[in-house]
């Protein structure tokens, strides 16, 4: 068993899936923090200073804090401000694979446009094609 197991993740999938996972988690802090650091203060300077962040409602009587995090610790709260903040960030997320994506595909097809130089056929198949060419020139 120790054995497949190595021989599992020996396979070149799973350090591509691996790789692919931290570098994922890398990139959704950047785009957190663009959301958070650049994006959504601008969204909140066109609506007049408003921060999606802190925006909540109560689901407790108790609950009277003004901002999300002091809220969460009195009581229940339903936290639409950071869903919505949590939105931006995938569309955000998914605009910028798209975009990666749609890059890869132009160079994919930009490749599969250029044929390759066809090659010198092998010399037997020359050879043949000059013997069917003098037997031909003979008739």
């Amino acid at each position: 068993m120790l054995d497949e197991f190595k021989e599992f993740i020996a396979k070149g999938n799973v350090m591509d899936l691996a790789v692919g996972v931290i570098i994922g988690g890398a990139f959704s802090l950047i785009v957190a923090s663009l959301t958070d650091d650049i994006i959504m203060p601008i969204v909140g300077a066109i609506f007049g200073g408003l921060d999606f962040s802190n925006h909540f409602l109560p689901l407790a009587s108790e609950v009277t804090a003004g901002t999300l995090a002091e809220a969460r610790e009195q009581g229940a709260v339903l936290a639409y401000g950071n869903f919505i903040t949590v939105v931006i960030n995938f569309l955000i997320l998914a605009w910028i694979i798209f975009l990666m994506v749609r890059g890869v595909n132009r160079i994919r097809r930009k490749q599969a446009e250029a044929p390759a130089a066809p090659s010198a056929p092998p010399q037997d198949v020359q050879l043949l094609t000059e013997i069917r060419d003098l037997l031909a020139s003979r008739k």
